[in-house]
Protein backbone atom coordinates (compact mmCIF):
# COMPACT_ATOMS: atom_id res chain seq x y z
CA UNK A 1 0.00 0.00 0.00
CA UNK A 2 1.54 3.81 -1.00
CA UNK A 3 2.38 5.48 1.76
CA UNK A 4 1.63 9.36 2.00
CA UNK A 5 5.57 10.00 0.93
CA UNK A 6 5.23 7.76 -1.92
CA UNK A 7 1.83 9.05 -3.43
CA UNK A 8 3.64 12.80 -2.82
CA UNK A 9 6.52 11.91 -4.70
CA UNK A 10 5.17 10.32 -7.37
CA UNK A 11 3.47 13.05 -8.46
CA UNK A 12 6.69 15.14 -8.38
CA UNK A 13 8.36 13.40 -10.01
CA UNK A 14 5.90 12.84 -12.70
CA UNK A 15 5.82 16.44 -13.19
CA UNK A 16 9.60 16.64 -13.14
CA UNK A 17 9.81 14.02 -15.78
CA UNK A 18 7.17 16.11 -18.08
CA UNK A 19 10.03 19.85 -17.45
CA UNK A 20 10.99 20.22 -20.29
CA UNK A 21 12.82 23.36 -19.36
CA UNK A 22 16.74 23.03 -19.75
CA UNK A 23 18.91 23.05 -16.80
CA UNK A 24 21.27 25.33 -18.38
CA UNK A 25 18.95 28.35 -18.55
CA UNK A 26 17.61 28.23 -15.37
CA UNK A 27 21.00 27.83 -14.02
CA UNK A 28 21.93 31.19 -15.83
CA UNK A 29 18.68 32.59 -14.56
CA UNK A 30 19.84 31.78 -10.84
CA UNK A 31 22.78 32.82 -10.75
CA UNK A 32 22.24 36.42 -11.88
CA UNK A 33 19.65 36.96 -8.80
CA UNK A 34 20.36 39.10 -5.94
CA UNK A 35 21.95 37.30 -3.18
CA UNK A 36 19.84 36.09 -0.85
CA UNK A 37 19.36 36.13 3.12
CA UNK A 38 21.22 33.95 5.40
CA UNK A 39 19.14 31.24 6.36
CA UNK A 40 21.57 29.82 8.74
CA UNK A 41 22.78 32.90 9.72
CA UNK A 42 19.72 34.35 11.07
CA UNK A 43 18.97 31.05 12.92
CA UNK A 44 22.68 31.65 14.74
CA UNK A 45 21.66 35.48 15.18
CA UNK A 46 18.91 34.87 18.03
CA UNK A 47 19.08 36.00 21.05
CA UNK A 48 21.03 34.42 23.69
CA UNK A 49 18.85 32.05 25.89
CA UNK A 50 15.66 31.84 23.42
CA UNK A 51 15.30 29.31 20.45
CA UNK A 52 15.28 30.54 17.19
CA UNK A 53 11.66 29.89 15.61
CA UNK A 54 10.64 28.87 12.14
CA UNK A 55 7.46 29.95 11.29
CA UNK A 56 5.10 28.04 8.58
CA UNK A 57 2.59 29.65 6.03
CA UNK A 58 0.58 26.73 5.48
CA UNK A 59 -2.87 26.06 4.48
CA UNK A 60 -3.74 22.72 4.82
CA UNK A 61 -2.56 19.41 5.83
CA UNK A 62 -2.79 15.71 4.14
CA UNK A 63 -3.17 14.44 7.53
CA UNK A 64 -5.71 17.24 8.89
CA UNK A 65 -7.04 18.54 5.74
CA UNK A 66 -7.61 22.83 5.83
CA UNK A 67 -6.07 24.49 8.58
CA UNK A 68 -6.03 28.08 7.26
CA UNK A 69 -7.24 28.27 3.39
CA UNK A 70 -8.03 31.75 2.98
CA UNK A 71 -5.15 32.99 5.13
CA UNK A 72 -3.22 36.14 3.43
CA UNK A 73 0.91 35.08 3.04
CA UNK A 74 1.73 38.52 3.78
CA UNK A 75 -0.33 39.15 7.00
CA UNK A 76 0.66 35.89 8.50
CA UNK A 77 4.17 36.74 7.43
CA UNK A 78 3.81 40.12 9.14
CA UNK A 79 2.50 39.18 12.44
CA UNK A 80 5.36 36.11 12.58
CA UNK A 81 7.66 38.94 11.95
CA UNK A 82 6.41 40.74 14.87
CA UNK A 83 6.32 37.97 17.19
CA UNK A 84 10.51 37.41 16.61
CA UNK A 85 10.57 34.78 13.90
CA UNK A 86 13.73 34.42 12.80
CA UNK A 87 12.96 33.06 9.37
CA UNK A 88 9.85 31.36 7.81
CA UNK A 89 8.98 28.44 6.00
CA UNK A 90 6.62 28.39 2.88
CA UNK A 91 4.69 25.53 1.67
CA UNK A 92 4.90 25.97 -2.30
CA UNK A 93 3.27 22.26 -3.31
CA UNK A 94 -0.27 22.73 -4.20
CA UNK A 95 -1.92 19.78 -4.51
CA UNK A 96 -1.26 18.30 -1.42
CA UNK A 97 -0.72 21.66 1.20
CA UNK A 98 -2.56 24.61 -1.30
CA UNK A 99 0.54 26.52 -1.30
CA UNK A 100 1.93 28.38 -3.96
CA UNK A 101 4.79 30.29 -5.01
CA UNK A 102 3.09 33.51 -5.07
CA UNK A 103 2.69 32.71 -1.32
CA UNK A 104 6.40 32.45 -0.81
CA UNK A 105 6.98 35.78 -2.53
CA UNK A 106 4.30 37.52 -0.51
CA UNK A 107 5.23 36.41 3.13
CA UNK A 108 9.06 37.20 2.43
CA UNK A 109 8.39 41.05 0.80
CA UNK A 110 6.23 41.48 3.67
CA UNK A 111 8.31 40.55 6.45
CA UNK A 112 12.10 40.67 5.26
CA UNK A 113 12.63 37.47 6.96
CA UNK A 114 14.71 34.72 5.20
CA UNK A 115 12.68 32.09 3.82
CA UNK A 116 13.05 28.13 3.16
CA UNK A 117 10.89 26.88 0.01
CA UNK A 118 8.94 23.80 1.75
CA UNK A 119 8.29 21.26 -1.05
CA UNK A 120 9.12 17.87 -2.13
CA UNK A 121 12.59 18.52 -4.32
CA UNK A 122 13.13 15.94 -6.78
CA UNK A 123 15.06 17.43 -9.51
CA UNK A 124 18.01 19.87 -10.16
CA UNK A 125 15.10 22.30 -11.55
CA UNK A 126 13.35 22.18 -8.26
CA UNK A 127 16.26 24.00 -6.75
CA UNK A 128 16.90 26.22 -9.20
CA UNK A 129 13.28 27.35 -9.01
CA UNK A 130 13.61 28.17 -5.11
CA UNK A 131 16.19 30.46 -6.16
CA UNK A 132 14.07 32.14 -8.91
CA UNK A 133 10.55 32.40 -6.38
CA UNK A 134 13.00 33.91 -4.00
CA UNK A 135 13.67 31.71 -1.78
CA UNK A 136 16.48 32.19 0.52
CA UNK A 137 16.74 27.85 1.46
CA UNK A 138 15.59 24.83 -0.01
CA UNK A 139 14.22 21.34 1.59
CA UNK A 140 16.00 18.24 0.81
CA UNK A 141 14.19 15.00 2.47
CA UNK A 142 16.55 12.29 2.61
CA UNK A 143 13.74 9.68 2.91
CA UNK A 144 12.87 11.36 -0.62
CA UNK A 145 16.55 10.86 -2.41
CA UNK A 146 19.26 9.07 -3.12
CA UNK A 147 22.55 9.65 -2.23
CA UNK A 148 23.87 10.69 -5.50
CA UNK A 149 20.31 12.95 -5.69
CA UNK A 150 21.23 14.49 -2.50
CA UNK A 151 25.13 15.33 -2.92
CA UNK A 152 24.44 16.79 -6.06
CA UNK A 153 21.26 19.24 -5.06
CA UNK A 154 23.24 20.19 -1.86
CA UNK A 155 26.13 21.27 -4.02
CA UNK A 156 23.77 22.70 -6.92
CA UNK A 157 22.16 25.12 -3.82
CA UNK A 158 25.42 26.35 -2.33
CA UNK A 159 26.66 27.26 -6.22
CA UNK A 160 23.48 29.60 -6.50
CA UNK A 161 23.57 30.87 -3.29
CA UNK A 162 20.78 29.14 -1.26
CA UNK A 163 21.05 27.40 2.09
CA UNK A 164 19.97 24.23 2.78
CA UNK A 165 17.94 22.34 4.76
CA UNK A 166 18.02 18.64 4.64
CA UNK A 167 15.67 17.10 6.73
CA UNK A 168 15.96 13.36 8.73
CA UNK A 169 14.06 10.72 10.34
CA UNK A 170 16.50 8.70 12.00
CA UNK A 171 20.37 8.13 12.80
CA UNK A 172 21.12 6.57 9.30
CA UNK A 173 19.23 9.42 7.19
CA UNK A 174 21.88 12.14 9.85
CA UNK A 175 24.77 10.11 8.63
CA UNK A 176 23.87 10.49 5.20
CA UNK A 177 23.60 14.79 5.88
CA UNK A 178 26.29 14.80 7.34
CA UNK A 179 28.28 12.96 4.17
CA UNK A 180 27.17 15.57 2.05
CA UNK A 181 28.38 18.48 4.17
CA UNK A 182 25.16 19.34 5.65
CA UNK A 183 25.57 22.61 7.54
CA UNK A 184 22.02 22.93 8.94
CA UNK A 185 20.17 19.74 9.55
CA UNK A 186 16.05 19.25 10.36
CA UNK A 187 14.79 16.54 12.31
CA UNK A 188 10.90 15.71 11.34
CA UNK A 189 9.31 14.20 14.83
CA UNK A 190 6.23 13.37 11.81
CA UNK A 191 6.62 9.74 10.59
CA UNK A 192 5.94 11.06 6.29
CA UNK A 193 4.65 7.06 5.76
CA UNK A 194 1.85 7.29 8.11
CA UNK A 195 2.19 11.23 9.31
CA UNK A 196 1.99 10.19 12.64
CA UNK A 197 4.25 12.29 15.48
CA UNK A 198 6.82 10.18 17.41
CA UNK A 199 7.45 12.84 20.22
CA UNK A 200 11.07 11.10 21.24
CA UNK A 201 11.95 11.33 17.62
CA UNK A 202 13.68 14.65 17.90
CA UNK A 203 15.32 14.34 21.14
CA UNK A 204 16.85 11.30 20.30
CA UNK A 205 18.46 12.02 16.94
CA UNK A 206 19.71 15.00 18.50
CA UNK A 207 22.09 13.02 20.32
CA UNK A 208 24.01 12.52 17.55
CA UNK A 209 24.18 16.14 16.18
CA UNK A 210 27.54 17.37 15.96
CA UNK A 211 27.36 20.89 17.68
CA UNK A 212 29.29 22.37 14.40
CA UNK A 213 25.88 21.43 12.56
CA UNK A 214 22.43 23.67 13.48
CA UNK A 215 19.57 21.70 14.34
CA UNK A 216 15.85 22.25 14.07
CA UNK A 217 13.25 20.06 15.12
CA UNK A 218 10.21 19.65 12.95
CA UNK A 219 6.67 18.86 13.24
CA UNK A 220 4.43 18.28 16.14
CA UNK A 221 4.94 21.07 18.15
CA UNK A 222 2.27 22.19 19.94
CA UNK A 223 3.47 24.40 22.09
CA UNK A 224 6.43 26.35 24.66
CA UNK A 225 6.42 23.28 26.81
CA UNK A 226 7.35 21.29 23.53
CA UNK A 227 9.74 23.42 22.51
CA UNK A 228 11.40 24.11 25.66
CA UNK A 229 12.45 20.32 25.77
CA UNK A 230 13.47 20.56 22.21
CA UNK A 231 16.04 23.47 23.30
CA UNK A 232 16.97 21.43 26.45
CA UNK A 233 17.78 18.51 23.92
CA UNK A 234 20.39 21.24 22.18
CA UNK A 235 18.26 22.45 18.95
CA UNK A 236 18.98 25.51 17.69
CA UNK A 237 15.38 26.13 16.61
CA UNK A 238 11.85 24.56 15.87
CA UNK A 239 10.27 24.68 12.79
CA UNK A 240 6.20 24.86 13.22
CA UNK A 241 3.23 25.18 11.25
CA UNK A 242 0.17 24.38 12.83
CA UNK A 243 -0.29 25.43 15.93
CA UNK A 244 1.27 28.85 14.68
CA UNK A 245 -0.79 29.18 11.52
CA UNK A 246 -4.03 28.31 13.28
CA UNK A 247 -3.64 30.05 16.33
CA UNK A 248 -6.15 33.54 17.41
CA UNK A 249 -2.73 35.57 18.12
CA UNK A 250 -0.17 34.36 16.05
CA UNK A 251 2.48 36.87 17.01
CA UNK A 252 2.14 35.98 20.56
CA UNK A 253 2.18 32.61 19.73
CA UNK A 254 5.54 32.74 17.80
CA UNK A 255 6.86 34.98 21.14
CA UNK A 256 5.98 32.13 23.05
CA UNK A 257 8.03 29.58 21.30
CA UNK A 258 10.79 31.84 20.83
CA UNK A 259 10.79 32.36 24.45
CA UNK A 260 10.12 28.85 25.91
CA UNK A 261 13.95 28.47 26.96
CA UNK A 262 14.08 30.97 29.57
CA UNK A 263 10.96 29.04 31.41
CA UNK A 264 7.57 30.28 31.94
CA UNK A 265 6.76 33.97 33.17
CA UNK A 266 6.80 34.94 36.56
CA UNK A 267 7.25 31.21 37.80
CA UNK A 268 4.10 29.99 36.52
CA UNK A 269 3.75 26.43 34.86
CA UNK A 270 2.82 24.69 32.23
CA UNK A 271 1.89 25.92 28.69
Amino acid sequence: MATYLDRILAVHRTTAAADQRRLANLLDEARSCPPARGFTAAIGARASGELAVIAEVKRRSPSRGDLAADLDPAEVATDYAAGGASCLSVLTDFEWFGGSPEDLMAARSASGLPVLRKDFTVDARDVCDARLMGADAVLLIAAALDDAELGDFAALASEIGLDTLVEVHDEAELERALLVGAALVGVNQRNLSTFEVDTDRATRVAAAIPSTVCSVAESGISGPGEAAVLAAAGYDAVLVGESVVTSVDRRAAVSALRRSPLGPPDGGGGE
